[in-house]
């Protein structure tokens, strides 16, 4: 089996060994890995096992187990399947302490790709959920290539932005809105949407999705 993901990853620098303990604790690729190989091995499931499942390969599995690699949205989705639940129980400590409450300190969270997006466009994942219902998903989201082309997206709830730098031109449905720091736009997801032109980069925005119940 080719050494390499199938499914996109984000490199992180050094391996999990080298950092010290505290830092380690406040590593969300790190946490997530840790339920992984928690949940593969409450199963007797081997890395090759879960990495057939999810079309990854066993030596890129390793990595996301230790927090070397942090993982595509794509591959969060497959791998929660091949392991038997749901993307939020694999994520639920990523940001945790024993008060409840979540703390993801700047340049911490899960940095995620979405699918058909490509260098230059950013998501970082700034809370997880415990229990099997997601009800929001909060994201910053940064973009830098001015000349990259977005695919529409569309998904279940509600989405708010809110533009934190540049100027941006965004679509939902038929129309196209200016957008620029301090702007904010809510809309359904079910409809389709996404970046349309990058007017000034870098531009960073804050991204909440809001579930139905």
């Amino acid at each position: 089996m080719q050494d390499g993901p199938r499914r996109g990853f984000r490199r992180r620098p050094g391996s999990a060994a080298a950092l010290p303990a505290i830092e380690r604790a406040q590593n969300p690729a790190l946490d997530l890995g840790r339920t992984a190989r928690r949940l593969r091995e409450s199963q007797n499931l081997t890395l090759a096992d879960v990495g057939r499942r999810a079309n990854i390969s066993s030596a890129m599995l390793s990595r996301l187990e230790t927090g070397r690699v942090s993982p595509s949205l794509e591959t969060i989705v497959a791998l929660s399947r091949a392991l038997g639940v749901t993307a939020s129980v694999l994520m639920q400590r990523i940001g945790t302490d024993d008060g409840g409450a979540q703390l993801i300190r700047a340049g911490e969270g899960l940095e995620t790709v979405r699918s058909g997006t490509r260098r230059g466009h950013t998501y970082h994942l700034l809370a997880a959920q415990r229990g099997p219902r997601k009800i929001f998903e909060p994201f910053l989201v940064t973009f830098t290539d001015e000349s990259e082309v977005f695919p529409g997206f569309q998904h279940p709830g509600i989405e708010f932005i809110h533009i934190l730098a540049g100027i941006i031109h965004y679509r939902h449905g038929r129309h196209t809105y200016v957008l620029r720091t301090g702007d904010t736009l809510t809309f359904r997801g079910d409809v389709a949407h996404g970046p349309e032109r990058l007017e000034k980069v870098p531009i960073r925005m804050l991204s909440l999705i809001i579930y139905a119940e």
